[in-house]
């Protein structure tokens, strides 16, 4: 299968020091970047597996190889760089994968599960063309030193590192396939199965009291995700964690121990998940009893647990073999079980064997695996105070080898601790959050923010597949509890009776469009408590009961409230600029009074909203229900609306499936986490000759500072004053209007 557009690699590169690096280094990072995502997908026995879907919660593989190219081409218009796209429907079909809402969400896709994906040849054209481009933009573009967020350099960092973790997301998509679909490809070199000793008992080694600090410097010269900035000062109670990780030899005696058969040692949502899989051992460990595989689409009924199983180029598995002979799926084999290795698992599976293993028994929290790392250099000495910068990685990071490796192959940290960095990830209590100060970057407004819903849990240290930022020490990155990814887990235990650990938990209720509100427990002994904290999405702060409420009231409780005025001057507008009146977008429709006035005119409505609350009731009134206030006020929709001609959805930026239209109405920049990042492409999905909107109810979105985010092709035709009808009375709106030029 001829998918390369450079060179096979199985190596990985330094990442670019930002302050003082040049293009031919970029140059080389980039190729680097490249040619290492391509060459994952070299172990593909033909192109057909290129189509299959490892797991039923994901998109086939094809997205992935295409997705990071597609990602590169969105960034980059985004941030001035490119003036034209490459392929607009590749860069919409290829653009949002699927992070899926719970481990039993039925198999979808978001282009339907008939969806025809396009022919590799085509992809792969693609990709090379994209490689050409961005290296004509090195090529062409002035480097002013540092690279900084506010430079454009910033979106080319943030392609490359986004194509680093997509290492990650294929590594471990691929490893699910049937073994009979893969070829371990050459140069691909698996760690060693032992140590020069045996791993013998995972004693506990005790820290002492200290005072860690959390966050990445804003002004650090390396690239970063958003939610690695910011500060939280921790003060970390005395504790004890296990010096490994926790190894297969060990979560053996988990599972003869009847573990995944034992309720009392799950959480609620773990036993559901366990009882829903059918559970029995971790998901890569491989039995002779048919265990459920979790494939999608044509391999939904695959299982790698049966007993004609091949390794690659091994003998078949004794057929007479009981469950307990265990074997282990690597990358491209299956080979026999590597007890020293750290046990693969997702955290509900950590979080019982914790629990089995006895009281006071849980998993550590953020701030304690800072201090498991051991002294570190301050950041003042730049990049080489990183692990990811040194000559000398002393860890099962950068892709030194394609597996994990025993958990005492390399040496411990200063405080005792194996693997604190690299083999596998590692689960945490804390919850997924932003760091005081957090802000999103315009470029990649929802990277981490949606995850800040109480459903993601932090893990820490990197892989032995992490590159890049993904083996940074500032990495912080997440995933829902029923994940599956390249991740281990230790013991801890706290040593004294009453203990508040600095882990932080988010305590905001987070609407769920089609769930709910759904119960975030947090399981620990009686004697710990944590830090709850409010959510840093500032979306899921607003999206509460009393502001769905409220603005109810003011949408449907008033003829001439602010969404409705503004909607019908949209319609005097564009007969005033002889705009056509096919179609519109809302964005920020709230509970949909303007999508709904906009339909009177437009045959066909988009309504936009980030809150899920909001878009529940707007999507409820639109299907005929009533909706009753607290007050016991009934809100229903008035027999005029063209309710067939709109479509909600619930969208945290502008994809490209939102598509041009003749009218953009905005009305919702006073409420946004980043106002920038929606209205950077809002000349991209206006329509030549159509006009967009921009209505801002408390009048600090005018001319002059929205002149500063817009495209130069819109240009202000109109601005002006309008009164609306509001519970207090009267208020006054800036309403502004942008004419594609």
């Amino acid at each position: 299968m001829d998918i390369l557009t450079g060179n096979k690699v199985f190596s990985s590169l330094t990442p670019i020091n930002l302050a003082s690096c040049t293009k031919e280094e970029i140059i080389a990072y980039f190729n680097n970047s490249y040619d290492l995502n391509e060459s994952i997908f070299l172990g593909l026995k033909d192109e057909s597996v290129m189509y299959k879907c490892p797991d039923r919660l994901r998109l086939p593989l094809v997205f992935y190889y295409a997705h990071t190219a597609a990602v590169y081409v969105n960034k980059l218009m985004l941030a001035g760089l490119i003036k034209e796209r490459v392929n607009l429907d590749f860069e919409t079909m290829f653009e949002t994968g699927v992070d899926e809402m719970s481990w039993d969400d039925t198999e979808n896709y978001r282009m339907g599960g008939s969806y025809q994906w396009p022919a590799i040849s085509d992809v792969v054209e693609y990709r090379r063309i994209v490689r050409n481009l961005i290296l004509k933009v090195i090529e062409d573009t002035p480097l002013e030193l540092p690279i900084t967020m506010d430079s454009p350099w910033w979106a080319l960092m943030m392609g490359m590192e986004h194509e680093r973790i997509h290492l990650e997301t294929s590594t471990v998509l691929i490893r699910q396939l049937p073994i009979e679909l893969v070829n371990r490809p050459d140069g691909w070199k698996y760690g060693p199965t032992k140590a020069d000793c045996t791993v013998k008992a995972n004693k506990m080694v005790t820290a002492a009291s200290t005072e860690v600090t959390l966050g990445k410097p804003s002004d650090f010269p390396s690239y970063g995700w958003d939610n690695e900035y910011g500060e939280v000062v921790c003060k970390v109670p005395p504790f004890q964690a296990s010096q490994y990780l926790i190894t297969n030899s060990e979560f053996l005696k988990f599972v003869e121990d009847g573990g995944y058969q034992s309720p009392d040692l799950w959480t609620e949502e773990g036993w559901k998940w366990v009882q829903y899989r059918e559970v029995i051992h971790p998901t890569f460990w491989v039995c002779n009893q048919g265990c459920k595989s979790g494939c999608g689409a044509d391999l939904a009924t695959y299982s790698h647990c049966h007993m004609t199983l091949m390794s690659n180029g091994d003998e078949p598995i004794n057929k007479k073999a009981k469950c307990t002979d265990f074997r282990l799926r690597l990358m491209f084999d299956v080979i026999d079980m590597a007890w020293d290795w750290p046990a693969e698992v997702n955290y509900h599976e950590a979080k019982a064997f914790c629990k089995w293993k006895g009281p006071g028994f849980r998993l550590p929290v953020e701030a304690e695996h800072h201090v498991m790392r051991g002294p570190q250099l301050p950041s003042s000495v730049g990049p080489q105070c990183d692990i990811i910068f040194q000559k000398s990685i002393n860890a099962n990071l950068n892709f030194q080898y394609g597996s994990s490796t025993p958990v005492n192959l390399f040496p411990p940290t200063e405080t005792g601790f194996y693997d604190v960095f690299g083999n596998t990830w590692e689960w945490v209590e804390d919850h997924f959050n932003g760091l005081n100060g957090f802000h999103t970057h315009f470029l990649y407004d929802d990277f981490s923010s949606p995850c800040f819903d109480g459903k993601h849990n932090i893990i820490l240290g990197g892989s032995w597949i992490s590159t890049g930022d993904e083996a940074s020490r500032f990495a912080r990155y997440a995933f829902r509890r029923h994940f599956f990814q390249h991740c281990g887990f230790r013991l801890c235990k706290s040593l004294s009776d009453q203990v508040n650990l600095p882990a932080r938990v988010v305590d905001t209720e987070v609407f769920v469009l089609g769930y709910g509100v759904q119960a975030n427990k947090i399981y620990l002994d009686n004697n710990v408590s944590l830090q709850r904290v409010q959510s840093t999405n500032a979306v899921y702060n607003y999206d509460t009961l009393e502001t769905l409420e409220g603005i109810l009231e003011l949408e449907f409780g008033f003829r001439d409230c602010f969404a409705a005025v503004v909607a019908r001057l949209c319609s005097s507008y564009c007969n005033h600029y002889r705009v056509p009146t096919n179609s519109a977008v809302h964005l920020g429709t709230a509970t949909g009074r303007g999508s709904f006035e906009l339909s009177k005119q437009f045959n066909q409505v988009l309504g936009v909203e980030m809150c899920g609350r909001l878009i529940d009731a707007a999507m409820r009134l639109q299907n005929g229900r009533h909706l009753t206030l607290k007050n016991s006020k009934d809100v229903k929709l008035e027999e005029e609306y063209n309710l067939d001609r709109i479509i909600f959805k619930q969208l945290t930026w502008v994809p490209n499936e939102i598509d041009s239209h003749d009218l953009v109405l905005i009305t919702h920049l006073d409420r946004v986490q980043n106002p920038k990042a929606w209205l950077v492409r809002l000349w991209e999905i206006t329509k030549p000759n159509g006009i967009a909107v921009i209505a801002s109810k408390d009048g600090s979105w005018g001319k002059e500072r929205l002149q500063h985010h817009l495209h130069h092709r819109l240009k202000c035709v109109s601005s002006q004053e309008i009164p609306y009808e509001d519970r207090d009375g009267e208020g006054n709106a800036i309403v502004t209007i942008w004419k594609y030029k």
